[in-house]
């Protein structure tokens, strides 16, 4: 198996929790309540899955990985991709921020999570698609066996070393129950449509 494998896989798991965020989105703009419980469940898989096991798999491991190999970073593509890391970190910070308001009642925090999870849904998506057709494919072309096996090797570790024994099934299981919650497909049917890009990235 390559690493790439790994995470794309960690994507399609990814793509369901934004889509139940979306849908969060759609019930507040149809003049629904926000649902706190459901958004704070997913605030705490984004920040659990997505970023602390996820990136912190690309960033401590397969991006550099990928420079080693000579993709530089400096206006290259694994800096692009940390910066949208950041950015996401930053949206997340942000519906934290508003669901978290003294007033559940308050109508200017729901806009201000409405805003940042719009901002994150279309910031991630973006960001997968540039991964998955751009950038994996790259590093493909570069890695060798020996270099997909660490790596393989690697991101074992970052589990172990960045959650607790079970957080990883965890959140695969929250994913699930979000998305059986509001009703969107198993994991076996991925929503589809969404088209391939060109990233323009080049190696030095």
């Amino acid at each position: 198996m390559k690493a790439s494998q790994i995470l794309r896989d960690e994507h399609r798991v990814i793509e369901r929790v934004l889509d139940v965020l979306e849908r969060l989105v759609e019930q507040v703009q149809a003049g629904a309540p926000l649902d706190r419980h459901s958004a704070g469940q997913a605030i705490e898989f984004f920040r659990g899955f997505a970023d602390r096991c996820h990136h912190a798999k690309e960033e401590d491991h397969f991006f550099p990985a990928m420079e080693a190999k000579g993709f530089p970073r400096q206006g290259g593509p694994t800096g692009v991709m940390l910066f949208e890391h950041q950015q996401g970190r930053e949206c997340i910070a942000g519906m934290h921020a508003a669901l978290t308001s003294d007033d559940p009642g308050d109508e200017a925090a729901t806009e201000r999570f409405v805003q940042h999870a719009r901002a994150y849904i279309e910031l991630l998506r973006d960001h997968i698609l540039k991964e998955d057709t751009c950038l994996f494919a790259m590093a493909d072309q570069a890695f060798t066996a020996q270099d997909q096996q660490q790596l393989l090797e690697a991101f074992a570790r970052t589990e172990k070393e960045h959650t607790e024994p079970g957080l990883h099934e965890k959140f695969l299981r929250l994913a699930d129950e979000l998305a059986a919650r509001f009703g969107l497909p198993d994991s076996g049917t991925m929503p589809s449509g969404r088209q391939a890009g060109s990233c323009g990235h080049t190696k030095h």
